[in-house]
């Protein structure tokens, strides 16, 4: 009997060392995937900084107070700051996790391995962080990046105490949910519910359910009539949607935060109870749970993150590194395509390169049914560069006012700001920047001799269009009448863009008329080209051009005779040239822009 029990001790020492080892390894295996997310989505949280609004002073400080959340939203906000340095946000919010974690195994009594559990939650906010996608940019929540974890932190910290307490004193802990609702909103619901099945149910949690049922509602008309009831029915619950817009889909992690919250006191005893060989799986399974719930709903694509970084780029006025995000990435979208061409503006390249980079734009990938544009993305710095600083500035107000003034759009207003010469308006921008972490002694960069020449030359009239990039297209390229040097090279450009003979022409004359005894570009030989070659009976202008330009493009169109045969789609016959002549404006001119109209096109197919 002696040997048995030994064995039996033997066995079980055995398997609690096994049982460590698993929850040890599944820990590990967990903090190297968040470390894994942090890394591919460090550009996303500076650009989560630097478009999220934090103004130091009362009124924004009374104005997030005057909701429920609103305090957790403020903090949140400043905390969001600290992703301008996208290391020490993560190293922040891991932190928060880590607590999260410790805070949680205590409040919920979780034992050995069952502590996996808390793995979950983590899993879940994690989760909300990287599957924001393009809803980074009209995201009206302050302080999302961080609220959510602070709040889920407070309420396993009350948890924690209250299970601490005698039961006698549960019912303070009630009251005290229904009198923090202000300042936790969902959480102090998920607090209460998260006691009442910790415990055998009594009078008590029967007050508890009280609390539930009638806390919001009473909040809402003693307090916050003046907000919409589902603005104060759980408030702080993130909800995404815009007048045309909507997304559930971001509001699952937190749905499923609250649900395994509700079900961690439910499977704690049994497992806490539970054979040391049934405990030995629990953090597994969590790890790989919580690894493929954030893997699914993760977005994460590459073009998204090029446009990121060639937006933070051009602020700084790198364009040398635009260009090379540009370079490395073989389908842009409309967002980098316009910063590349203002890099190569800046560069002096524009009109030998940019049709070598392509000028034909990727739509963006977007899981939802989301419009996110030029215009959200970076229309401000685009119009900023071109010089036409009143609308610049109606573009900043009027998403300030609807998304918030965040440091990118602050940034922007200061050097607008210094663009007119208003140096004061300038020093209440730049204020409101210092107050900011990380921003002491920003100053906006020294206009650029190409903006000063831009402003001078095009009529900086506000139209309120909406369509920001084609309405850059067919107001620029109307512009045919400058004698800058600067100008007339955008106007021929832009013209070259709209495929458009009737612009070209003067753009192409008022462009050679500044640019005398100068080189002619290679993409305006190619244009030149082109467009004589369409209409050869009319006078045009006579301009020498490369024999091996010309020889080109004789070879262009017998490669598109030889391809282009009967039940062949343009889209098609464009993929098969693109590898030999999408570098050319020819290639871009039928294939390239977003409506291509050519001779013996039926709908999209091609016909011999």
């Amino acid at each position: 009997m002696r040997n048995n029990h030994s064995l039996l001790e033997s066995n079980n020492r055995l398997t609690h060392h096994i049982g460590s080892a698993y929850l040890y390894a599944s820990l590990l295996a967990f903090i190297a995937f968040v470390v894994y997310v942090f890394y591919i989505n460090q550009e996303v949280f500076y650009t989560a900084h630097d478009r999220s609004e934090f103004i130091s002073g009362t009124p924004f400080f009374n104005r997030l107070l005057s909701k429920p959340f609103g305090l957790m939203q403020y903090v949140g906000a400043w905390l969001t700051q600290l992703f301008y340095h996208p290391a020490l946000g993560s190293g922040v919010l891991a932190a928060i996790w880590v607590l999260i974690f410790y805070v949680g195994t205590k409040a919920f009594r979780l034992q050995g391995s069952a502590s996996a559990l808390m793995l979950l939650p983590v899993a879940c906010l994690l989760t909300s962080v990287v599957d924001l996608g393009y809803w980074i940019y009209i995201s009206t929540i302050r302080g999302y990046w961080f609220s959510q974890s602070e709040g889920y932190l407070s309420m396993l910290l009350l948890l924690w105490a209250a299970r601490c307490t005698p039961r006698k004193w549960h019912i303070i802990y009630y009251l005290l949910g229904f009198v923090l609702y202000p300042l936790l909103g969902w959480f102090s619901l998920l607090f209460v519910l998260c006691l009442m099945l910790s415990e055998k149910v009594t009078w008590r949690e029967c007050v508890g359910l009280l609390v539930l049922i009638f806390t919001a509602g009473f909040w809402h008309t003693q307090y916050y009539s003046n907000l919409k009831p589902e603005d104060v029915v759980l408030a702080g619950l993130p909800r995404f949607y815009t007048l045309i817009d909507s997304s559930e889909r971001l509001s699952y992690p937190f749905w499923v935060l609250g649900a395994v919250s509700v079900l961690i006191p439910l499977c704690s005893g049994y497992l806490n109870k539970a054979h040391q060989g049934i405990k030995t799986f629990v953090p597994v399974l969590c790890t790989v749970a919580g690894i493929v719930f954030t893997v699914s709903l993760m977005y994460y694509d590459l073009n998204y993150i090029d446009e990121m970084r060639t937006v933070r780029y051009a602020e700084n006025d790198n364009w040398q590194e635009v260009l090379r995000i540009v370079q490395e990435n073989k389908r842009p979208t409309n967002t980098m395509v316009f910063l590349k061409n203002i890099a190569l503006m800046n560069e002096g390249e524009l009109l030998d390169r940019s049709f070598k980079l392509g000028n034909d734009a990727v739509n963006i990938n977007n899981p939802d049914s989301l419009h996110v544009t030029l215009l959200e993305i970076a229309s401000p710095l685009v119009y900023y560069n071109y010089g036409m600083m009143n609308e610049t500035i109606r573009l900043n107000f009027e998403s300030g006012v609807q998304y918030g003034f965040s440091p990118f759009l602050l940034k922007v207003l200061s050097r607008c700001a210094l663009a007119m010469g208003d140096k004061e308006l300038m020093e209440r921008y730049t204020t409101l920047l210092h107050h900011l972490p990380f921003y002491d002694d920003w100053q906006p960069a020294p206009v650029s001799e190409k903006v000063k020449s831009l402003q001078n030359c095009f009529p900086d009239e506000i139209t309120g269009v909406e369509n920001s990039d084609s309405y850059i297209i067919n107001t620029i390229s109307s512009w045919s009448d400058s004698v800058s040097k600067v100008a007339s090279e955008q106007v021929l450009f832009y013209a070259m863009l709209r495929c458009d003979s009737r612009r070209f022409w003067p753009s192409l004359r008022n462009f050679v008329k500044t640019h005398m005894n100068e080189e002619f570009p290679l993409h305006a030989q190619e244009a030149y080209i082109m467009f004589l070659d369409k209409a050869p009976e009319k006078k045009r202008m006579m301009l020498p051009v490369q024999q091996t330009v010309y020889d080109r493009y004789k070879r262009f169109w017998d490669a598109m005779q030889i391809l282009a045969r009967p039940g062949m789609t343009i889209e098609q016959v464009g993929r098969q040239m693109r590898k030999e002549w999408g570098d050319t404006y020819w290639w871009y001119n039928i294939f390239g822009k977003k409506v291509p109209v050519i001779n013996g096109i039926i709908g999209h197919e091609v016909h011999s």
